[in-house]
């Protein structure tokens, strides 16, 4: 795994914002409809090559493939497990919590158009929500598809001489929290079946030579959304048994090839009820991971860097903060990117830390966070931020 040695380094959170060309596959993936894998493969294919030099001329030291062969984050195992389906109940919205509790008339009008803004006008009508659920045993069944996507990527890197890159893949915990058991015993069974079969995604990635990301935004972000009725030490317990079931599945593979991502969810709205960074952070330390993915820059965590004044970064680890957000189409100064990344080099050692960003720019292929152009001009801020905050601390 790269490290800062001479300069910061910048890298994102994985997923970006997805080619017209292949959405119309992807959105039929999401429904259960058949789709021509042949004409995606030739679109996919094309499309990750595109994406990975356009981050390359960003100034992305440490790209990812954009999620372009996934239909979203974690609903894309639907292709890749057994025993899940999509659920008949589709209407509503599964998760409540205290910020829709007390800012419905804002939920309101955001549930109508946040699936819908950016999206090609030929998509554009408003999709029914579709819920998916575990109704029989869970086994691996994507080795066709890590492989398509390893291979794509490889070639794409390849092409744009990039020396280190990830892919994102979902953790057993927030597999779980999107699939409702319908068949285990027990959510330990459900949780470790899962765990069991993400393996051979996880070790396929790494031994292809490529990181492995961990995406896992509900270890925070089940907090507001299912279980602020816990007390912290209650919910503690809860987030402490879906990483171990993750350190689990990561059994193995060495911890400077894993990279692990949280977020408080992405969608773009109050998030009033979020637990704070200080109350998990160390159980996000507990991941068998050799970095730390971990939302910084939006106005409801920005402080949060603070944490790092009395928590201890552990030898040989390297955290990733997010110094530009998704949340907002406002592109971040360059500047403000430069005094962000400052601020944690002070604290847990300039060699330490990478650029990131919050969460992905379009983490399903209908959720488009910002405008793709404010994607890349985002990314383009990181980079020149990180370039000034070099010259500080390296000066």
């Amino acid at each position: 795994m790269r490290r800062s040695s001479d300069r910061i380094l910048t890298t994102h959170a994985g997923s970006l914002v997805r080619p017209p060309a292949i959405l119309e596959s992807l959105r039929a993936e999401a429904y259960g409809e058949a789709i021509d894998r042949e004409a995606f493969a030739r679109h996919l294919r094309p499309a990750v090559a595109g994406v990975v030099r356009r981050q390359a001329q960003a100034g992305v030291d440490i790209p990812s493939d954009g999620e372009f062969g996934k239909v979203g984050w974690n609903n894309y195992v639907l292709e890749r497990l057994t025993g899940l389906s999509i659920s008949s109940e589709r209407q509503g919205y599964r998760f409540v919590g205290k910020d829709r509790s007390a800012f419905p008339e804002f939920y309101a009008i955001y549930d109508r158009h946040q699936y819908t803004q950016w999206l090609p006008e030929s998509l554009s009508a408003r999709p029914e929500l579709v819920r998916w659920e575990c109704t029989g045993p869970v086994k691996y069944k994507g080795r066709e598809a890590i492989d398509r996507d390893i291979a794509n990527f490889k070639a794409a890197l390849a092409g744009a001489g990039v020396e280190e890159a990830f892919l994102p893949v979902a953790a057993p915990g927030s597999i779980e929290a999107s699939h409702v058991n319908r068949h285990y015993a027990s959510a330990e069974e459900y949780l470790y079946a899962i765990a069991d079969a993400m393996k051979e995604e996880y070790r396929a990635i790494v031994d292809a030579g490529l990181l492995l990301q961990v995406d896992d935004a509900f270890i925070p972000a089940l907090y507001d959304l299912r279980y602020s009725d816990l007390s912290m030490e209650e919910y503690g317990k809860f987030s402490e048994a879906r990483i171990e079931a993750l350190n689990y599945a990561l059994a193995g593979i060495p911890p400077d090839r894993v990279r692990y991502h949280i977020c408080w969810g992405s969608w773009n709205a109050p998030h009033v009820g979020d637990v704070p960074l200080q109350d998990i952070v160390h159980l996000v330390l507990k991941v068998d991971a050799g970095a730390y993915s971990i939302e910084a820059a939006n106005p409801r965590h920005e402080h949060e860097w603070t944490v790092w004044q009395e928590t201890k970064l552990p030898e040989g680890k390297v955290l990733i903060p997010g110094v530009v957000t998704h949340s907002t189409n406002v592109v971040e100064h360059p500047e403000l990117v430069a005094w962000r990344i400052a601020n944690f080099a002070r604290l847990v050692g300039r060699e330490n830390v990478l650029g990131g960003t919050d969460c992905g720019f379009s983490q399903h292929w209908n959720l488009i966070r910002v405008h793709e152009s404010v994607q890349w001009a985002k990314l383009e801020a990181l980079a020149e931020g990180a370039a000034l905050a070099s010259k500080q601390l390296w000066a």
